[in-house]
């Protein structure tokens, strides 16, 4: 019976047992279900972390850029009075094409054309304004003398004209006087011929007045007309003497010399020779002579994924490293100038995982240590710009 009761418990034991494990995997499994449809919820309520730094490659490079020098016109250099790593200043000299001679034989030419013509014009003024000098000169011998004496001739008639009226006066008085028997005939025609006398002096002087006054006219009109001509002959002289066209002559010389002259476009130090004395060069050509720049300030052009430039402000300061060693300082820099245009990337990474066809923006940063990096130019960095300074 015993037995019988035991034989009786065993299923219902497994059957709570089957039940509660059952039960088990569902309450476990329901678990699982929640939190797994809650992790989501969960990850997304947690925000981002926030970008400080803005990592990029970069290169080296002076003030100003590294400037190609090229020639002006096309030759053969004949004298390169600079060296690799030398400093120069702004127009100095660098090197002078084969041309440079003949141009300057042209350009003295013409400077001792227009020496000439300068003088030419000089000795001809100075010959001009002498003879205008000589007709003011005739004129005034004209003017005051003649004037002087039409003046007094004026004055003579004016002294015949009061002493004929007065002497027609007396005649009047001498004839009343001759009808009162108070005179005799005889001085009555002496006063009748004094009257005559005087009338022919005057007509006399009243016609050497009209004789002085065309005289002098006709003298004066010829003067001037000296005169006239003295300052035309200068001016036709001067306009003959072709002074302004040898200037431009000079001037077309001395700028067709300069193409001849390599100068320094800036100040800066010389980075690369390309030629050599004795080498052609063309001016068409974009293969330049030498290569320039200021060190004394240095940048360094980072190329900066276009997924950050938004994060990149002027003004932000920067830490500059090299993965080669070429320095062991690690430098810092400021961002001066952000581009406005977006390239694909100039400057690659050396790991082969890297995306070698990224677009990036180019940011111009200011070193503060140049003097490290002075005779680094091109050279590959790592920059590192703290954003969130």
């Amino acid at each position: 019976m015993d037995a019988n009761r035991a034989r009786q418990g065993k299923p219902f034991w497994l059957v709570m047992g089957a039940l509660f494990f059952v039960g088990g995997v569902t309450l476990w499994t329901s678990r699982s279900l929640l939190q797994f449809h809650q992790a989501p919820v969960q990850e997304q309520a947690l925000p981002l972390p926030k970008q400080v730094k803005v990592s990029a490659l970069g290169r080296l490079e002076p003030k100003g850029r590294v400037v190609d020098v090229a020639a002006s016109e096309s030759g053969r250099i004949s004298r390169l009075l600079v060296t690799e790593g030398e400093v120069v200043e702004e127009r100095q000299i660098l090197a002078y094409l084969d041309l440079y001679n003949v141009r300057l034989a042209e350009r003295d030419f013409a400077a001792s054309r227009l020496n000439e013509a300068q003088d030419l014009l000089k000795a001809e003024t100075l010959f001009g304004e002498a003879q205008i000098q000589e007709a003011n000169t005739r004129i005034k011998q004209i003017d005051r003398p003649q004037a002087l004496a039409i003046a007094a001739q004026q004055e003579t008639i004016a002294g015949l004209a009061a002493e004929l009226s007065l002497a027609r006066l007396n005649l009047k008085r001498f004839e009343d006087l001759e009808r009162d028997g108070a005179t005799t005939r005889q001085d009555l025609d002496r006063q009748r011929t004094r009257v005559e006398q005087l009338e022919k002096e005057l007509a006399s002087s009243q016609v050497t007045q009209r004789k002085l006054e065309i005289a002098r006219l006709n003298d004066m009109e010829n003067a001037q007309a000296q005169l006239q001509s003295a300052q035309a002959n200068l001016v036709r002289s001067q306009t003959q003497i072709q002074v302004e066209s040898a200037a431009r002559n000079l001037a077309l010389a001395e700028s067709r010399l300069s193409l001849t002259v390599v100068r320094a476009p800036d100040a800066g130090q010389i980075l690369k020779i390309y030629v050599e004395p004795g080498e052609a060069v063309s001016a068409f050509s974009t293969e330049p002579i030498l290569a320039m720049g200021n060190t004394d300030q240095m940048y360094v052009v980072a190329e900066v994924y276009e997924t950050d430039i938004g994060l990149v402000k002027p003004g932000q300061p920067v830490k500059i490293t090299s993965r080669n060693g070429a320095f062991d300082q690690k430098l810092t820099g400021v961002v001066e100038q952000v581009g406005l245009q977006i390239f694909k990337n100039d400057v690659l990474d050396d790991d082969p995982a890297a995306n070698a066809d990224a677009r990036v923006v180019e940011v111009r940063i200011r070193i503060d240590q140049s003097e490290v990096v002075s005779n680094l130019t091109n050279l590959q960095v790592d920059v590192s710009i703290e954003v969130e300074s």
